[in-house]
């Protein structure tokens, strides 16, 4: 029978060996045994385009290098594998794994899609924000797409849009009887009520349908994305605020059979990417206009704010729009209502919160 320091030694050696295969078990495990993830991601805006088409590449980049490359989303501008407006079909379908989409676009298949995308008079950024969190937005949007497969992840967001680039001032609800506008989502609507002709025009052929003269004005995005897109040069006056879009939402969707394989870890990782893409997006949009509006006068632009009565005009019209395709649509029932609740006790905090903003 072994001696008891015989029997110490041969524990202490099986001790040590057992750390020694553990450790080698541990960092045998090659990073390609890993599951890796590598989806090509078409997105709704050229990703050249600030604050409106940079913040997937953005948001790729920053899950690529938490990830030391496992997770890999190559961004693929819009057109390449499917058309813009077909994104969130697509997505469904499965014909692609994942998109960034303004799900605006997707009104003709989904009518409560506008309502998280941009809402006229609607809810500022922040206000948005705290919705989709605590109002219920995130459980309303995950339920109605998920009726087409798609799981939405909000990903981005930007201030308000400018009300638009016009050959002449608005000055009346009389200069828009007419009006030969390109204009999207429920605010192409409301201004086609005051007797506009609306049209859909894809961000890259406003330039030329407005030097044509095929159309008269046009609403895009933001100051620093019409401007790089040229729309000064042919449309001198920017009208101000941008009642149709106080706020204006962007999605990453992925086809939902894809999104529910993956493991909670990875889903995770995702969704703090979108979260930190919300930041991202909303400090670009907030951070670099001022200096664009500052150098209109260089350029010959001249800034305009629609007058009162105008927008006292459109919100009439708005409230009807909204009225109408809330009676004809059950989902865009719900999340009208859902939003309207959630602003009503949200109004408390923000009336009392902040100051004035003439003060």
């Amino acid at each position: 029978m072994p001696s008891r320091p015989i029997f110490a030694r041969l524990r202490r050696h099986l001790a040590v060996t057992a750390l020694g295969v553990g450790a080698l078990a541990f960092t045998a495990i090659p990073v390609d045994a890993q599951d890796r993830i590598r989806w090509r991601v078409p997105i709704a805006f050229p990703s050249a385009l600030p604050a409106l088409g940079d913040n997937m590449p953005w948001v790729a980049e920053q899950l690529a290098a938490a990830t030391d490359g496992r997770i890999e989303f190559r961004v693929v501008e819009p057109g390449e594998m499917v058309p813009a407006l077909e994104l969130s079909e697509a997505v469904g379908q499965g014909q692609i794994q994942a998109g960034y989409n303004w799900l605006g676009y997707d009104q003709g298949r989904i009518p409560a899609s506008p309502l998280f995308s941009a809402v006229p008079f609607g809810m500022e950024p922040w206000e948005y924000i705290a919705w989709w969190k605590h109002g219920g937005g995130q459980t309303l949007a995950e339920e109605i797409y998920g009726a087409i497969n798609v799981m939405p992840l909000f990903c981005g967001i930007t201030g308000p849009e400018t009300a638009g680039w016009f050959k002449a001032p608005i000055e009346s609800v009389e200069d828009l009887r007419g009006l030969r506008i390109r204009f999207a989502g429920l605010g192409g609507q409301v201004i086609a009520s005051l007797g506009a002709s609306v049209s859909l025009i894809p961000g890259g052929e406003i330039f030329q349908s407005l030097e044509r003269g095929v159309i008269d004005g046009a609403e895009f995005a933001l100051p620093i994305v019409d401007q790089r897109l040229g729309f000064h040069r042919v449309a001198p006056y920017n009208l101000f605020p941008g009642w149709h879009q106080p706020f204006t939402a962007f999605h990453f969707i992925v086809n939902l059979d894809t999104w529910n394989a993956l493991s909670s870890a990875d889903q995770a990782l995702i969704r703090l990417a979108c979260q930190a893409g919300v930041m991202n997006n909303l400090a670009d949009s907030e951070g670099l206009q001022g200096e664009v509006i500052a150098g209109f006068p260089d350029i010959g632009v001249t800034a305009g704010v629609l007058p009162e009565e105008v927008l006292r005009e459109l919100q009439a019209a708005t409230e009807i729009v909204l009225a109408e395709q809330a009676a004809a649509d059950a989902d865009f029932a719900r999340v009208f209502e859902s939003q309207r609740e959630f602003s009503a006790m949200y109004r408390y905090w923000k009336e009392l919160g902040y100051l004035p903003r003439d003060f």
